[in-house]
């Protein structure tokens, strides 16, 4: 199962005992420092003909797409055919939070949950990779614990009619998928590709986990990690039709006043014949 560090952030302003209780779900694994909770954006459709909107669904999960901690993000936008972001609103339950995306005209669509800052947890530099640390741990000599903040980021495009590219652009922030094979021309048994981007630049060596979903209590079936070339590109093969999921993460260190930090990216996407 995909995991990620979880991540008790809270939109500003905004005190409910929805809230309170996402709050109080997530305490439970507070003295975890990384939990087996993914983030997740999920629209009710990803080829769409003449609907002028789409539902979407945004969670943490510990069974990717089966709900269990409301996502809530003070930056949840569509980014349309013309370039431009509108905001969402969501409508915050205990498990999952819910939004309408207005989709005016035809083309491709980003569905973003934009940059949700997290939690603050101590992680060490340990054999050149960085890793969240339980207090107690005994560390290596020479190794010091940091404070390490949490980034996550969850998308996935839905189409009206006839795709286009505009939606595709990279923000150039942070750590993102470029789609390079259209995600509405993703068929099964084809690859497609895509590049991982952090600031804007390609990511090489950047390991991408990815699940088939499977309903229920089923358990999601895992395709073997990727890791992406010199150029940050990497291929994956859905072997059947279905509904995808994909996960990066990258941790850096401090930089001057900012915290080091753990991106995490997570993509949807939806595979035809």
């Amino acid at each position: 199962m995909l995991t990620v560090e979880k991540d008790p952030m809270t939109p500003k302003n905004r005190q409910s005992l929805i809230l309170a209780a996402s709050l109080a779900t997530l305490a439970g694994f507070a003295a975890i420092p990384a939990s087996a909770h993914s983030p997740y954006l999920l629209p009710n459709g990803f080829a769409l003909d003449k609907e002028d909107h789409v539902t979407v669904e945004a969670s943490f999960s510990e069974h990717v797409f089966v709900p269990t901690v409301a996502m809530l993000s003070d930056d949840f936008h569509l980014v349309g055919p013309d370039g431009k972001a509108v905001p969402l609103k969501p409508v915050a339950m205990r498990d999952l939070a819910m939004m309408e995306a207005p989709l005016p005209a035809e083309g491709t669509y980003r569905l973003t949950s934009g940059e949700r800052q997290g939690r603050v947890a101590k992680a060490a530099l340990i054999d050149g990779v960085w890793e969240f640390v339980d207090p107690r741990r005994a560390l290596p000599a020479g190794v010091t614990p940091v404070d390490m903040q949490s980034i996550t980021k969850a998308e996935a495009y839905v189409t009206r009619g006839k795709p286009d590219q505009a939606a595709l652009a990279p923000v150039g922030k942070g750590i993102e998928y470029r789609a390079v094979t259209h995600p509405s021309a993703i068929r099964a048994g084809q690859p497609a590709e895509f590049e991982v981007l952090f600031d804007g630049k390609p990511l090489a060596n950047a390991d991408v986990e990815v699940e088939a979903a499977r309903a229920g209590d089923v358990e999601n079936v895992r395709l073997p990690i990727v890791t992406s070339d010199a150029r940050g590109r990497f291929t994956v093969t859905a072997p059947e039709p279905g509904l995808y999921f994909a996960m990066t993460r990258h941790r850096v260190g401090a930089v001057g006043a900012q915290p080091a930090r753990s991106y995490t990216y997570a993509l949807t996407y939806s595979v035809t014949k």
